[in-house]
């Protein structure tokens, strides 16, 4: 599969031209299979960012990285090996796989083990769209430095009380790859990921609270403004102050927009081939059944141009797809690699290195019209710690954000622990925001949650 569009760009900004990874990639698999291999599949990358953090009106780090790498993965019947290096010299490449051989040969067979049916890979180039994911960001590190400061200062411009700075950072990394595999795959594409964060520590009376916000996008025109970022991070912060505890109660719960992407990633990983397979998933067997409430729908779309989870084929080269993944709560399929799926008797969703844009169908409600709704109750707009116990479902966190009264933010709320069961909160949602973020996998809005146990005071 030929690379789309912005060639020039891409080999004028990489160490090597699309054709010598492909070219490499070829070298692997005739090595592998001269040498005796059943199987092999091969994933060569190179690319190339950098990152610079402003703190104080002072730079604080500038980072610049370079990396390459092959990956080879050999198959001896059905036993596997695996080997990779950052050297792309062919004596490298057959050192390589003859390592990886030697690893097969004295790995234990797994019936589950081998590639996937070459019907489902992503072989047809010519029907593939454009997905746009490669937006090149000539910035030079003294214009970096500058939007960090430029961040920061409007940051301590909103209010006196912004005491303090946990840095402004401007990030960019840009890369291409090939994976192909001895059934005829070979595909690749360029991809650019940009960043740009700021965090800030306000006081009052001693109080010290925290908080940031950023934005994550292909092209770098899509962030926004360096100020506004700097701006939204200070009255985050500002916002917190005074916070105090409450009671324990039970009461609906907000997960704020940034944070309910969590709750999905929690979704993923209780139906993705591993948990289900080792059975340490409370939603093993879901499949057809209701996970999530009736008026929760959840689509995947790996085909959106410029989404930071676009991809035309998964790690196992198989094509993905759009697909609806919960219809009405229902559970409509798993999220399986060729290997997890052999494991569960059934067929690959494509998914093999994870979910490719899920989309939670929003409701017509922005978040104050979500707090509206709640009434009384808790906005969650921090989480600490990690406690989900994927075998029972029960969950609990650490908490910070504000107490609602009337429908209305009456004060903001820390150290507090939130806590329920998966099961029971993904069916009780009773509402779900229009205030989407796209910073990643999964696309969400505020997600309010009917009642879970908030231990305070």
């Amino acid at each position: 599969m030929s690379p789309p569009t912005t060639a020039a760009a891409r080999e004028s900004r990489f160490s090597y031209r699309f054709e010598t990874l492909q070219q490499l990639a070829r070298d692997v698999l005739a090595h592998a299979e001269k040498s005796g291999a059943s199987a092999c599949e091969v994933d060569v990358s190179d690319g190339f960012g950098q990152s610079v953090t402003a703190r104080r009106g002072e730079v604080e780090t500038i980072e610049y990285n370079r990396d390459k790498a092959i990956a080879v993965a050999i198959y001896l019947g059905q036993r596997k090996g695996q080997a990779s290096t950052s050297d792309f010299s062919a004596t490298a490449l057959r050192e390589t796989v003859e390592a990886a051989l030697n690893i097969a040969r004295f790995t234990a067979a797994d019936p589950s083990a081998g590639l996937p049916d070459a019907r489902l890979l992503a072989i047809d180039s010519e029907r593939l769209p454009d997905l746009d994911l490669y937006h090149p960001w000539l910035l030079s590190v003294e214009a970096a430095v500058d939007l960090a400061k430029r961040c920061e200062a409007a940051a301590f411009a909103v209010d006196p009380r912004l005491s303090n700075s946990e840095g402004a950072t401007v990030s960019s990394q840009e890369g291409h790859f090939v994976s192909a595999n001895s059934l005829g795959f070979i595909g690749g594409y360029p991809t650019s990921r940009h960043y740009l964060s700021c965090s800030m520590i306000a006081g009052k009376d001693g109080n010290m609270q925290r908080d940031d916000w950023y934005a994550m996008a292909r092209d770098a025109q899509a962030i926004g403004s360096p100020e506004l970022i700097g701006e939204r991070a200070a009255q985050r912060a500002l916002a917190r102050l005074g916070a105090r505890k409450i009671k324990t109660c039970k009461v609906p719960v907000i997960f704020e927009a940034p944070l309910a992407s969590s709750l999905i990633g929690n979704f993923v990983h209780a139906v993705s081939g591993g948990s289900l397979y080792r059975k340490t998933s409370f939603l093993v067997d879901s499949l057809g059944k209701r996970v999530f409430a009736r008026k929760v729908q959840i689509s995947e779309r790996p085909h959106l141009a410029r989404g930071l989870a676009s991809g035309y084929f998964d790690s196992d080269g198989v094509a993905t797809k759009d697909r609806e993944v919960i219809v009405d709560g229902q559970l409509q399929g798993y999220f399986l690699s060729a290997y997890t799926a052999r494991k569960l008797s059934m067929q690959t969703t494509g998914n093999a290195g994870g979910s490719h844009n899920l989309i939670v169908h929003p409701g017509k409600r922005d978040l104050p019209g979500l707090l509206k709704k709640m009434g009384r109750g808790l906005l969650v707009t921090e989480l600490l710690g990690h406690g989900v116990n994927y075998v029972t479902g029960d969950y609990s966190r650490g908490a910070a954000g504000f107490w609602v009264e009337g429908g209305e933010i009456v004060h903001p709320v820390e150290e507090i622990t939130i806590a329920g069961n998966l099961r029971d909160m993904f069916r009780n949602v009773a509402g779900v925001g229009n205030d989407v973020l796209v910073r990643g996998s999964k696309q969400v809005g505020s997600l309010l949650i009917e009642q879970m146990k908030v231990a305070g005071a």
